[in-house]
């Protein structure tokens, strides 16, 4: 038995082609039949390929070919399959906080890394209706890389980046990874972030505004804070026109603002304390 492709690590969605090939003996009065766990999977016939399509974990087992001629039987080698669910990449950033005009680094990691994947890359773009983004795909990604690293050069501004894998023909794509940010301190005229008390470090007993301005009408404030959350402005605070107000001290990280346009402002990391 042999299998195309040539891995043993599939996900949900994924299609896999068993072949089985008698090497002694070949012959058109064989007949085959493939068997999973030791259990009949597909019964007698003579085609040496089956394709099977739109993988789920129930697939997962032991494959074996089992050739057939009048009274005679003889088994192939067997192969181990494991099929998972479909698989959300992990982006890194590095560095978080560039120098402006640095370059950056993405890096998508996704299970079994040397199976055939390429790499497409996305920057983050803030939706009207929700917290949610859309997502477009950087220059240079149109085609997929076949590395899981793509470098940006000359970054200068806050922005939001994802990734996602491919393989396969058809094409099999992962889920996009989770966004990760690249924050700027620097304040630009498209969009900026101001605090007020203007302070990094703040306490419960004083009310921290945060207020955007810039080339917009409608803004929501983000927050990321450790290991891997991003809040906006209703779970911290109150947002009226373009102010959050936040008094709870539970929440420390970075914030900034995002427009209806798709800016991103100036980033800034704050501390959130109780005061006794």
């Amino acid at each position: 038995m042999t299998i195309e492709p040539n891995w043993t690590a599939f996900f949900s969605g994924e299609s896999v082609t068993f072949k089985c090939d008698i090497t002694g003996g070949k012959d058109s009065s064989w007949y085959y039949s493939i068997l999973q766990d030791g259990g009949a999977f597909l019964p007698y016939h003579k085609h040496e390929k089956y394709k099977l399509h739109s993988l789920t974990p129930g697939y997962s087992g032991a494959y074996q070919c089992f050739f057939h001629q009048k009274n005679s039987t003889k088994e192939s080698n067997k192969i181990y399959l494991t099929v998972s669910e479909r698989p959300q990449p992990v982006l890194t950033v590095s560095p978080s906080w560039p120098s402006p005009g640095a370059s950056v680094t993405l890096n998508c990691r996704v299970d079994h890394p040397s199976a055939g994947w390429s790499f497409y890359w996305y920057k983050a773009v803030p939706q009207k209706s929700d917290y949610s983004y859309s997502f477009e795909l950087l220059p240079g990604s149109e085609n997929g890389t076949e590395q899981d690293l793509f470098i940006i050069d000359g970054q200068t501004h806050t922005a939001g980046y994802l990734c996602r894998a491919a393989r396969g023909d058809p094409v099999f794509y992962s889920w996009h990874s989770k966004p990760k940010f690249v924050w700027s301190g620097d304040i630009n005229s498209a969009a900026s972030l101001t605090v007020s008390p203007d302070s990094v470090q703040h306490f419960t007993k004083t009310p921290v505004s945060l207020s955007c301005e810039g080339n917009s009408t409608e803004w929501r404030v983000r927050m990321f804070s450790k290991p891997d959350y991003l809040y906006h402005c209703s779970i911290l605070g109150t947002m009226i026109g373009s102010t959050c107000t936040i008094t709870s001290y539970r929440f420390s990280g970075v914030f900034w603002c995002e427009s209806e346009t798709g800016q991103f402002s100036n980033a800034v990391n704050i501390t959130m304390e109780c005061e006794f």
